[in-house]
């Protein structure tokens, strides 16, 4: 087993994450077997009772693990760096890949800064590390920030010198050395941080700000980090990645250029901060590119939609109607808790009746039920349940369900589950009398997994689990690429075609061919528990 370890210094938010995963990238596109584990230095208990305004969004894993956005879910123990160690190596062996093969490098991330106190337990247990598996199985990336003061214009090595002479002071020295930089680095820089840091130039790594992130393992590629773990690791790589991360750069290059815009309104309590909605926003994101189209999301606080606000504070009663109406597909995402909720419901009313393109997650799903029990079938509701998490199946009850053919005419799917309240099944068939479709059930058909409106409505669709945690950039998620879709006109003519795009919707190949899919596969994040 191969281990890269990736920390970071000066500050945090450094980009450690960014570089972890593009290392996983631009190794996977070798056709190596990559795992990556994120280790979070700070202890919380439990990330599922968070709001989302202090750690942001809450991350599900297969294994119904809620973690962070960093990941992480910890508790000190005894002999600490002993068990993060044993942890580390047993989960460096747990298959990633569907074909169940063991990885062959394991790319760690270090979150925090190096010189915080909460890392020490970490640092001193990769310390000792190094020397556990041995020098050519272990290699450590130092992320680090190169500023550039407006007033001068020059960049300052200052902050990366005292980092890296923080880290051998903690006993891990840095193999390669990532400067994260507003500008590319100046050949004196980069020669100035090989001579004070104690590495050769070729091993200081620039990543200047991009366009997107998704230029990052281009970046990496471009300046032979490859070649350098082949040496340093001496991995066993038996192809080169620049075939492999064509479509990728292709990818990268649309996005640069997009032109036509498609705008989504984003219904929901946390809109104050975005990274509480941070997969969904990447899931709309991975989706719009996949069209060509560039992403505008409209975020509006539930609240603001309901009558009270009307008298409460009228201005923002207004501006958030406006944003509603003026979208060209709204979303309503999960969430916990009655604040805002007859404002979800106010949204969804209005989109069904609108014939607006609309996608209810968890949350969103179950209130899409509640609003056409009250408005269509004149009912009151009634709530109970309890928590279900983790990966479920799911079965379609239906051959002609839109959703069914996103998903390229799967019988069931596998998707990640994070809520409390459900369908009660025996009012199933009132529902679906008058064109609401339960489309999606789970294995026993207890539990309404999928909702569609039957009828001329261009995309009503709700799912009880949480897709948006399995969307990658090349691979969007089928319930958002729907709602991407219909918001910008081009649903239709896309299942009409057998779910294929014309050549100028997609990533396509010289060959010709169209398709979202790709030959890169994503790097999976291992069970925390």
């Amino acid at each position: 087993m191969k281990y890269i370890l990736v920390t970071g210094g000066v500050i945090s938010g450094i980009g450690k994450g960014i570089i972890a995963s593009s290392v996983g990238t631009i190794l996977k596109s070798c056709g190596l077997h990559v795992t990556a584990i994120k280790i979070d230095p700070y202890i919380n208990i439990d990330a599922g009772t968070f709001s989302p305004y202090e750690h942001g969004e809450v991350f599900v894993l297969d294994d119904g693990g809620e973690v962070d956005l960093d990941l992480g879910n910890y508790e000190l123990v005894p002999h600490i760096t002993d068990a993060i160690q044993e942890w580390v190596m047993r989960q460096a062996k747990v298959s990633v890949d569907e074909d169940g093969i063991e990885p062959e490098v394991c790319v760690i991330e270090l979150g925090g800064t190096v010189g915080d106190i909460e890392s020490m337990p970490f640092i001193e247990a990769f310390r000792q590390f190094q020397f556990k598996v041995k020098r050519e199985n272990f290699c450590n990336i130092h992320v680090s920030l190169v500023p550039q003061p407006n007033s001068t214009g020059e960049q300052k090595t200052k902050p990366t010198q005292n980092s890296v002479r923080e880290l051998r002071g903690l006993g891990l020295s840095p193999d390669l050395i990532v400067c994260r930089c507003s500008t590319p680095l100046d050949t004196a820089v980069k020669e100035k941080i090989s001579m004070f840091c104690h590495v050769e130039p070729e091993q200081v790594i620039c990543i200047h700000d991009v366009s997107s992130i998704y230029r990052v393992p281009l970046l990496l590629e471009d300046q032979g980090t490859v070649d350098y773990f082949c040496r340093r690791l001496d991995l066993p790589i038996q192809m080169r990645p620049r075939q492999m991360l064509r479509k990728w750069k292709e990818m990268s290059d649309r996005s640069d250029r997009l032109l036509e815009q498609t705008s989504i309104a984003l219904v929901g309590k946390y809109t104050k901060l975005s990274d509480s909605y941070a997969s969904v926003i990447k899931s709309l994101e991975h989706s719009a590119l996949a069209i060509n189209c560039k992403l505008e999301v409209k975020y509006i606080d539930s609240a603001d939609l309901e009558s009270a606000a009307l008298q409460e504070e009228p201005v923002k009663y207004h501006e958030a109607w406006q944003k509603l109406c003026s979208a060209d597909g709204v979303l309503v995402p999960g969430g916990f808790g009655v604040r805002g909720t007859e404002g979800k419901i106010q949204a969804i009313k209005w989109a069904r009746k609108q014939k607006k393109p609309f996608l209810g997650v968890c949350l969103g799903m179950q209130l899409a039920v509640c609003e056409f029990a009250r408005n269509v079938l004149g009912w009151d509701g009634q709530m109970g349940g309890t928590m279900r998490l983790g990966k479920r199946r799911t079965l379609f009850k239906s051959t002609s369900s839109v959703l069914r053919k996103l998903y390229g005419d799967a019988e069931y799917v596998e998707e990640r589950h994070r809520h409390r309240f459900e369908v009660n099944p025996e009012l199933k068939h009132r529902f679906e009398e008058r064109g609401f479709r339960f489309v999606g059930q789970d294995t026993e058909g207890d539990r309404m997994e999928i909702i569609e409106l039957e009828g001329d409505h261009p995309y009503f669709v709700g799912v009880q689990y949480h897709p948006e945690f399995t969307s990658r950039p090349i691979k969007p998620s089928p319930p958002y690429f729907g709602l991407l879709l219909a918001a910008s006109g081009k649903l239709q003519n896309y299942l009409q075609k057998g779910c294929r795009l014309s050549p100028r919707d997609t990533y396509s190949d010289r060959s010709g061919s169209s398709s979202p899919d790709s030959e890169i596969s994503e790097i999976k994040f291992p069970s925390l528990s």
